[in-house]
């Protein structure tokens, strides 16, 4: 049985975070169902994240986490390869409900951090009530693979809101982690003990803005990550009419000027945008529910390639049907020269309010 690991932290435990683009054992996935946030009652996005999944595996194990009562059409629908596990959740966001994985590189043991969870901003600005489902989801995760936890549930993180480079160095955003929404009482010189603390973190690379206010409060994981050490990758345009044009600009400047905790200045790496911003049709249908976010016709959604999955020989990009869909899988291509880019489409999971990196998780090696 998993245990809590309680008197130490990870850093005095020797444990690290790994990046993104470090060997994985698997991938974690939710089955999305809610109604309201996935239109007609969640079979458009099933559709879609049955395919990511099916994609993932041909590279990389994949674990489907799902409802009971979902769990006899997943299961029916989805290829013997991906592993089926009921479990009950909220909503079907695992990079942000799920564990961070951790390791000790001297040991090979894995653990993992089960931090505060309340639907990307509690009762101040979240997007849906109750959560209690999701904030119990990593410590059962941990529970299935015999993995040892730290309990940090006075902090509350969401995966998408942080990225790594494995040694040191991380990026997020001050709209996110600075939210009153998140930890009001903490100042940014504590937010940056805690990542020191429990993910051997050295030096936080702090990014202005998000592109996304509303749904996650701004995730970084729209607007950049590690490709390796000392390489990053920003969401880029040129077009003073793209609707995220400012953040782009923004998040470039920041990143060409940092330096990461070895050191060294950061390679950056542009990434385009869609040509087209993706929008609400008329004919979207979601459920309403008191307190959800509503989505409503010409509603501008957050579509961004930067928001792919790294995983083992592979990045898996998002497509929505744009015209730079094969721009962003080339120039993926060579920034990722080793691994091979699969474009899978994935506006059904933009359309409720997140994208492929936000409903995976990898679990290191």
């Amino acid at each position: 049985m998993a245990k809590r690991i309680e008197g130490t932290t990870p850093r005095e435990d020797g444990f690290r975070w790994p990046g993104e683009f470090e060997p994985q054992s698997q991938i974690w996935m939710i089955w999305p169902e809610r109604p309201d946030v996935w239109r007609d009652g969640g079979k458009p996005a099933q559709e879609q994240y049955k395919n990511i999944a099916t994609t993932i595996s041909k590279f990389t194990p994949v674990t489907m986490l799902v409802s009971a009562e979902q769990y006899a059409h997943a299961r029916n629908v989805l290829p013997p390869e991906i592993r089926v596990i009921e479990m009950s959740n909220n909503d079907a966001w695992f990079r942000d409900t799920g564990p961070t994985f951790i390791k000790n590189d001297a040991t090979g043991e894995i653990r993992a951090c089960d931090w505060g969870f309340n639907a990307y901003g509690g009762f101040y600005d979240g997007l849906y009530f109750p959560w209690d489902k999701d904030e119990a989801l990593a410590q059962k995760v941990c529970d299935i693979e015999r993995i040892d936890s730290y309990n940090v549930h006075d902090f509350i993180l969401e995966g998408g809101s942080i990225h790594t480079d494995g040694e040191g160095t991380m990026l997020t955003t001050e709209m996110c982690l600075l939210s009153p929404g998140r930890n009001p009482s903490l100042s940014k010189e504590d937010i940056e003990k805690k990542f020191y603390d429990y993910l051997s973190i050295d030096k936080t690379i702090w990014i202005k803005d998000g592109i996304d206010p509303e749904e996650t409060t701004g995730h970084v994981d729209d607007v950049a990550c590690f490709a390796r050490p000392g390489e990053v990758i920003c969401i880029w345009t040129d077009d003073p009419e793209n609707s995220f044009y400012e953040q782009c600009q923004a998040a470039y400047k920041t990143l060409s000027e940092s330096t990461d905790a070895k050191g060294r200045k950061l390679k950056v790496h542009k990434l385009t945008m869609p040509k087209k911003d993706v929008t609400i049709g008329k004919d979207f249908t979601i459920d309403y529910v008191e307190g959800s976010l509503p989505r409503e016709e010409g509603d501008i959604c957050i579509a961004s390639y930067l928001n792919f999955l790294i995983t083992n020989d592979a990045v898996i990009c998002p497509q929505y049907g744009d015209e730079y869909d094969s721009l962003a899988i080339k120039q993926l291509q060579e920034i990722f020269p080793e691994k091979k880019v699969v474009g899978c489409p994935s506006w059904e999971v933009v359309y409720g309010g997140g994208n492929i990196h936000c409903i995976t998780q990898q679990q290191p090696k």
